[in-house]
Formats: structure tokens, C-alpha cells, sequence
């Protein structure tokens, strides 16, 4: 059964359930899956799909940030609620130990010596944490251990 299919499915039995919070969390993410498939021209792959989940539960964050803010507990709530409906649907989130694994994987693999090649070693794990990992968090990561590579670097040069 691919993504599609079973959000449908899933849509389809909270319908029938009565589960309004279900159904309308799963509508909104078809109809932004059906947007871009409009604007395209053709189906979203599942992992195109998964983007759009991770979109939507980045949306949903920031949501939660700012009625936090305004004080407003009972949105905060039903984001949060979202929020989990669609986690239901990404795949298995990485461990700590694992998303730094790959982190260093990716500079030796990128051969990434500096704060300068962020972008070459996000390029090479975005495609590998897409909807595993929160991307700000795997950008902070990689930073660090690039910020702390070129400490090192520049450590051994002298302090030049």
C-alpha cells in the first residue's frame, strides 16, 4: 500500500469513525499533496509526499511557537494533536547516536573541512534525514562539528 493510498484509507475510516480532527488533518495534507500534483502535472512519489507531511508539521510548529506566545493553549493543543496524526505517517525518526553517525559520514564523505561547506554536507543529508529529522536540527549538527573542524584546523596552522 503506498503513502497516498493509505492516508486515503485511513481519511475515509476516520470519516466513517467520526474522528473530525483525523479527517480534516488528513484532507489538508491531500489537498496540498493535490496542489503541487496540479502545478506539476503528474503524482507525487511517497517521498515527495513525505516533504509535504514534513511541511505540514513544520507549518504546525510554528503555529504552536506563536500561540504560545499569544498566550492561546487551546490552539496549541490542536496543533500539538495534528501534529501527531501526521507523524503517524513519517518514517521512524532517527536516534541521536544515529543522526550524528550520519552527520559524520556525510563531512567524510562530502570531505568537508569548514563552516564553508555546510551547504555540500546538508546537500548530501538532506535526501538521507528527509522526515527522520528535524533540518534545523541536522544544519546545527553539522555546523558544530564543522565549526569544531575548523577549530582544529586552525589550532594545528599556528593560530593563523
Amino acid at each position: 500500500m503506498t503513502l497516498r493510498e493509505r492516508i486515503q484509507t485511513d481519511t475515509t475510516d476516520a470519516m466513517r469513525s467520526g474522528d473530525t480532527l483525523r479527517r480534516d488533518t488528513l484532507r489538508m495534507v491531500s489537498n496540498a499533496a493535490y496542489t503541487i500534483e496540479k502545478r506539476e502535472g503528474r503524482q507525487l512519489s511517497d517521498d515527495e509526499l513525505i516533504a509535504v507531511l514534513v511541511r505540514e508539521v513544520k507549518t504546525r510548529r510554528e503555529s504552536i511557537d506563536a500561540f504560545q506566545k499569544g498566550g492561546r493553549d487551546d490552539l496549541v493543543r490542536k496543533e500539538e494533536a495534528e501534529v501527531a496524526i501526521l507523524q503517524d505517517y513519517l518514517p521512524q525518526a532517527l536516534s541521536a547516536a544515529e543522526l550524528s553517525s550520519l552527520v559524520d559520514e556525510g563531512i567524510a564523505a562530502t570531505g568537508a573541512s569548514s563552516a564553508r561547506d555546510l551547504g555540500k554536507v546538508m546537500g548530501w543529508l538532506s535526501p538521507r534525514t528527509r522526515g527522520r529529522a528535524d533540518g534545523k536540527v541536522v544544519s546545527e549538527l553539522v555546523a558544530q562539528r564543522l565549526a569544531a573542524a575548523d577549530l582544529g584546523a586552525h589550532d594545528r596552522s599556528g593560530g593563523h
